[in-house]
């Protein structure tokens, strides 16, 4: 049997949330720009360096450091977004697709989205579909076949995210 949602105070992102967020974001040890004109990212697509500073090119990390630096991302976004999830419970999966999303959007960007209000009034299947309202990139919809090959890795990604707030992970 699945456990219950919890309040949302008590969540933090799970072991195999955050698995599942190096291993899709996969690892760099250089800087790159993912999408043409996007900021620089390195390790698991971290776009600042560990003194709060932008990533640049020629910019090198270590998995180690990598690991260290998306821990610590984490945890000053989960902060922000348990006060503007307050009030609400949530299953871990459902927690962990939220935080894997504000990871690459930003906590502000999932905030100001519909997402917290839908999970304080339980609208559950609603809160996880807007996941896939954050598929633009630069005004193009990565949704599109046309755009695929300038950011449909982003798609992709809401996708997955999409997939696990509504299915969980398996038992």
């Amino acid at each position: 049997m699945r456990p219950g949602r919890v309040a949302v105070g008590a969540l933090m992102l799970s072991a195999a949330g955050l698995g599942g967020l190096v291993g899709y974001e996969s690892y760099t040890g250089h800087a790159i720009q993912p999408v043409p004109g996007d900021r620089w990212t390195y390790g698991f697509g971290s776009t600042v360096r560990a003194d709060g500073t932008a990533v640049q090119p020629g910019d090198r990390i270590t998995p180690p450091a990598a690991v260290r630096l998306t821990v610590a991302h984490i945890g000053r976004d989960e902060p922000a977004l348990r006060r503007c999830f307050d009030g609400a419970t949530l299953h871990q999966w459902e927690w962990d697709a939220v935080v894997k999303l504000a990871y690459n959007v930003g906590p502000a960007a999932v905030c100001r989205s519909s997402m917290p209000g839908k999970a304080r009034r339980g609208e559950y299947a609603e809160m996880c579909r807007t996941l896939l309202d954050f598929r633009r990139v630069q005004g193009r919809d990565c949704s599109l076949p046309e755009h695929s090959r300038f950011c449909g890795g982003v798609w992709r990604t809401r996708q997955a995210e999409y997939t696990l707030c509504m299915e969980g992970y398996p038992q």
